[in-house]
């Protein structure tokens, strides 16, 4: 089978190997489609946490059930998994967390991931594809992060949240908090990004840094209230310290995008407004159930921001255009035949 390593930071290379033999308690897949996210983006430029080359990347996968002994799974279903592997455990895993698991292995992070014609996982971590199609199975899990980074924010109808990062994840944060109730806006530096959320996904209002005062536009629309929920999806340092200027009296900084700087902020100004701020990571079977259900009741069309595709033989050569934002990519595909 072939596979794609990316060998060192800007390098991609394409390689053969045997199709791996599933072991006892795992299963065979063949992938399907592979969505291209943040954290490969920033793994191949060579500023994503947590990781070490030469690293297979892909966790945002679609695929199909060719063999194993899961039960209730037969060889052509279509298929998605949880790819957070996690220990079971540990004080994380005790307490049902177990997208934060002590000892977590993210597939195409920590250990080699999907971006290859067949992968062989634990089968505890194993999805029906419950009717959805390839397409919609590869964007289950990015949705997952979404859904889990709005339910830490415990948002609800009554709530202003402003979302910054209008990428595939900011995306879904926004889904999510319509989904809600909420009254959004979105924060981007992208105007057509920022267009899509208006005209696409309903966000209420828009705020592009590169041409307001951020701090007073969002006054504006919020009559000085300023946003109840802040959800940061840039994984931008100087953007999630200056969103502490953002946050009302009594709100919540949820910080879903992640960068390798430290945060700073003024106590007493953080302190006085009684705010709450938490970090969220991955998600949890909850979350993953939860995006399926409304994906089947026709809550999100994932479909709407599919805006390009490219086969898994021209991945390599496509890759930056891809990730150029010139080139209006919402979200991208790798198809596998």
């Amino acid at each position: 089978m072939k596979y794609i390593v990316c060998e060192k930071p800007q390098e991609f290379l394409l390689k053969e190997t045997n199709i791996p033999e599933p072991k006892e308690g795992e299963v065979l897949l063949k992938i399907k489609r592979i969505g291209i996210c943040g954290t490969d983006i920033h793994a191949f430029g060579g500023t994503q946490p947590y990781f070490e080359y030469p690293r297979i990347l892909g966790h945002e996968l679609a695929a199909e059930y060719v063999k194993g002994n899961a039960e209730g799974f037969k060889p052509g279903d279509k298929v998605t998994f949880i790819p957070y592997f996690n220990c079971g455990k540990c004080v994380a895993c005790r307490n049902g967390l177990t997208n934060c698991c002590v000892n977590i292995k993210v597939f195409g992070v920590h250990i080699d991931g999907g971006m290859a014609e067949y992968v062989s996982i634990p089968e505890q971590y194993l999805l029906h594809g419950q009717g959805l199609d390839y397409d919609e199975l590869a964007l289950v899990e990015p949705l997952a992060i979404a859904a889990h980074g709005v339910r830490r924010a415990a948002v609800k109808a009554t709530d202003t949240v402003l979302v910054m990062g209008a990428g595939p994840i900011g995306i879904g944060l926004i889904q999510f908090a319509k989904i809600a109730g909420a009254k959004v806006i979105v924060m981007d530096i992208n105007d057509y990004r920022l267009n899509f959320c208006k005209e696409q996904l309903q966000a209420d209002e828009t705020i592009n840094p590169l041409n307001d005062d951020v701090a007073a536009k969002l006054a504006e629309l919020t009559n000085g209230d300023m946003a109840n929920v802040v959800i940061d999806a840039t994984g931008n340092q100087k953007v999630m310290n200056s969103a502490f200027n953002y946050i009302s009296h009594g709100g919540r900084f949820v910080l879903v995008g992640l960068q390798k700087g430290e945060l700073s902020f003024s106590h007493p100004d953080f302190h006085k407004r009684e705010s709450t701020l938490m970090s969220s990571r991955n998600a949890t079977i909850e979350d993953f159930e939860y995006v399926m259900k409304c994906l089947k009741e026709g809550k999100i069309d994932p479909k709407k921001y599919i805006t390009h595709r490219t086969s898994f033989s021209d991945m390599i050569n496509d890759f930056g255009n891809l990730i150029d934002p010139k080139n209006n990519v919402i979200k991208a595909l790798i198809e596998i035949d």
